[in-house]
């Protein structure tokens, strides 16, 4: 029983992983046709049309200089290249002063990685630039001149810039795509509560908890995600036309960020009401419903984001602007039946994060605030 048990884990754990990596390399395969081309293409110039006999740091250079990573920015791309081209010119220059040898090799990669270090702080650039200058001196002399390999990874470094240019990836991908999830798992938590408001059950409130606290690892993403989107946009001609969407969504990543913040607040309270069972009847079912259209709400501000054109993102956020407003009307502890300090706590925690909400979907300040009732004194 325990080794059948074991097999299914095992075939799960099998699944799920080549289900991953399937994923990975679907969208992958831009980046890898670019990076291709980008190796290839350099080696050929560098063989045939510059006549170099197996110019390798051709190749190597455009591979790493347009090589994997979320937030391959052009200053990135720029750091390898330049450390790539470098590194190999100062092999180049030393070893045609000390000659070739293991001392020659550990002085020349020493030497290099202090130049790096003074010059950018970066590590991909360092790294870089002591590697190459070390593989220099470590092979065979070439036989296209003193600095012929130092012209191929000139070549290959601008290749690896001009495809990054030309053949950009979808520059909205990442952040739309860690935008999408945070408000999906979002979503998710609130529905989570309302169940565990209608069950009346502590311990699916704190399942929902550690759920929302998961949300943070999103939200860290945002602002590397657009800052890289905003960038590619900037550069690539062919991605230019997203740039307000891109800047239009960024500008409201603070309001969401708020959001999820207030959520997880509201989550933590909600535990601790649930299990000192401080709600009426009455109030469970009034707050259960309320989670449950917040949720829906949120969801369909995810579909928004998810929208591959400008008309169809306003056309959800609107549906979600009216479904958010229909919420934000209903939050007065009094006017739902809510009695006792805990649920009325509740409810008035829920006010900022919908306002929040509400901004996120595109209304204005005054705009989010107006749809809350007044609370007497």
């Amino acid at each position: 029983m325990a080794s059948a048990t074991k097999f299914k884990r095992a075939q799960q754990f099998v699944r799920q992983r080549n289900k991953v990596g399937f994923v990975r390399a679907r969208n992958s395969l831009p980046r890898i046709i670019r990076m291709t081309i980008a190796a290839i293409g350099a080696y050929w110039v560098a063989e045939s049309l510059l006549g170099h006999t197996q110019p390798i740091f051709a190749a190597t250079s455009a591979l790493i200089a347009s090589g994997f990573g979320a937030s391959t920015t052009m200053r990135k791309v720029l750091e390898v290249a330049l450390g790539c081209t470098l590194g190999v010119a100062m092999g180049d220059f030393l070893m045609h002063w000390w000659g070739q040898g293991l001392w020659q090799a550990a002085a020349v990669m020493s030497l290099s990685l202090l130049v790096a270090r003074y010059l950018n702080s970066g590590p991909i650039f360092s790294t870089q630039l002591g590697m190459q200058s070390a593989l220099v001196v470590l092979m065979p002399i070439s036989v296209d001149g003193p600095f012929g390999r130092s012209v191929d990874a000139v070549l290959g470094a601008g290749l690896a810039i001009v495809l990054m240019i030309l053949l950009p990836t979808d520059s909205r991908r990442t952040p739309i795509a860690a935008l999408s999830e945070l408000l999906r798992e979002l979503a998710e938590v609130l529905l989570e509560c309302s169940w565990a408001v209608r069950d009346d059950d502590h311990r699916a409130a704190f399942h929902a908890l550690v759920k929302a606290r998961a949300t943070q690892r999103h939200v860290d993403k945002l602002p590397q995600a657009f800052s890289t989107a905003l960038e590619v946009a900037t550069f690539a001609p062919t991605q230019r036309r997203h740039r307000h969407e891109i800047r239009r969504l960024s500008e409201r990543r603070e309001k969401f960020d708020l959001a999820a913040r207030n959520l997880r607040v509201f989550v933590r309270r909600l535990a601790a009401v649930l299990s000192q069972s401080a709600l009426s009847r009455e109030g469970a079912e009034q707050i259960s419903a309320l989670l449950r259209e917040l949720s829906e709400a949120v969801g369909t501000l995810s579909y928004s984001v998810r929208e591959s054109t400008v008309a169809g993102q306003r056309k959800y956020e609107r549906l979600a602007r009216r479904q958010l407003e229909d919420c934000a009307a209903r939050l007065d502890p009094r006017a739902m039946g809510i009695e006792g300090m805990q649920g009325e706590g509740l409810v008035l925690l829920l006010r900022p994060m919908v306002v929040d909400l509400l901004q996120a979907a595109g209304q204005d300040h005054d705009g989010a605030v107006a749809p809350l009732p007044p609370l007497d004194d």
